[in-house]
């Protein structure tokens, strides 16, 4: 069976989705991320700059922007940014299928950094509903997180009529993705489709099933052609303006009252990241089942480029952290969070089994997966 291959100066595997390498091994978001220093930065933040006066609200009678958060380390950070230029953003959240008790607290810490909040639960009757769909359909128990989390604040600028909508890091320049997408810095409705977390499952496809109604999806539908052009919304990512590092996000984040768990989260290199749903654990572990690679490469992978860890220290971390069944997340054991969506542990075993790419990992001479007493695979290499 055929080795996979890894990047040469990163850890990622050439099983990432839309990961190119060059004639040397080396992936598109290493050479991405070399490039930064030939950009001068300067220029893109008075380009920001100037984008933001365009859309500044100068009577005082609407917002000026809308900004995407979770009470993440990268969402107060760009709260923080547009009040340091001066604007006056609404803040929209669209709550997570499982929200823990420090994504509460830490919802509540950025409302208290002053700004105006919206938060918005989508009807958690429907998404019990779609995290058993996404999870049987696509893989993906965070499937209506993922798509609401792009679709309501969009939603949000088009009835109050606030043009400009703030995300912030790229994710295909900062994680590696199609040429066209690491340059780029619009996340619309093409985007959410292609890179957004639809992973093919469409809004159509979901209506009927389970007895769910058209009316059900209108948080996880984008809004249409016709309602963006009246209003004009545009989409930008900071990440295109400002050199983006969620390590500086974090300390930043952290000195205006963000909390973090106190210990590595589960499947994790650090406390700070993916804080605020405790079905995350299980998200993560089937990216690891289908793709080969979990947070801990994704956390080692940004150190490295960034001269803070080297490869072979980044390798050893990853095989310790990477891919261990989600006994539990931020401390609650799975029983309970798949007891929410009503997904029994045996069902949720057959539904792992299905998804594990068995190219990756392991299996006995009649095409079994080989698993620890833990439940653990064994990949078939995690190096060149």
């Amino acid at each position: 069976m055929k080795k996979i291959d890894y990047c040469t100066k990163c850890l990622f595997p050439e099983t990432k989705p839309n990961l190119s390498f060059n004639d040397d091994g080396v992936c598109i978001a290493c050479i991405t991320f070399e490039s930064r220093p030939n950009i001068d930065w300067n220029v893109k933040k008075q380009q920001l700059s100037q984008i933001l006066d365009k859309y500044r609200s100068c009577d005082g009678t609407n917002w000026d922007c809308i900004v995407p958060v979770s009470g993440g380390k990268d969402s107060t950070y760009q709260v923080l940014t547009m009040l340091e230029y001066g604007m006056t953003p609404l803040c929209v959240t669209s709550t997570t299928c499982h929200l823990s008790e420090i994504g509460r607290r830490n919802i509540e810490n950025l409302k208290n950094i002053g700004a105006d909040y919206i938060e918005m639960t989508p009807n958690p009757k429907v998404r019990a509903k779609l995290n058993r769909i996404g999870l049987y359909q696509v893989g993906d128990i965070s499937w209506p997180e993922h798509v609401g989390m792009f679709t309501l604040p969009v939603r949000v600028a088009v009835k109050f009529n606030i043009s400009l909508v703030i995300w912030g890091e790229n994710p295909e320049n900062e994680h590696g993705g199609p040429k066209s997408e690491v340059d780029g810095h619009v996340m619309d409705r093409a985007w959410l489709e292609e890179f957004g977390g639809m992973l093919g499952l469409r809004i159509n496809d979901i209506v009927g099933m389970d007895g769910i109604t058209a009316n059900d999806m209108l948080p996880y539908t984008y809004p249409s052609a016709e309602e963006l052009e009246k209003v004009g919304v545009k989409c930008l990512n900071l990440g295109q303006f400002i050199p983006w590092n969620g390590i500086d996000n974090y300390l930043i984040s952290q000195a205006y009252g963000m909390e973090t768990f106190g210990d590595a989260v589960e499947g994790s290199m650090v406390d700070y990241e993916n804080l605020d749903n405790h079905q995350n654990g299980i998200h993560e572990y089937f990216k690891f089942l289908k793709f080969g690679y979990g947070r801990a490469t994704d956390q080692a992978s940004l150190l490295i480029r960034r001269g803070r860890l080297t490869r072979e220290r980044g390798l050893d971390i990853v095989r310790k952290l990477d891919g261990k069944f989600p006994w539990t997340y931020l401390g609650k054991p799975i029983e309970e969070i798949l007891c929410r969506v009503g997904i029994s542990m045996e069902e949720f075993i057959k539904i792992c089994d299905r998804f594990t790419n068995k190219r990756i990992f392991k299996c006995d001479n009649k095409g079994k997966l080989i698993k620890d007493s833990q439940g653990n695979l064994e990949k078939i290499n995690d190096d060149n």
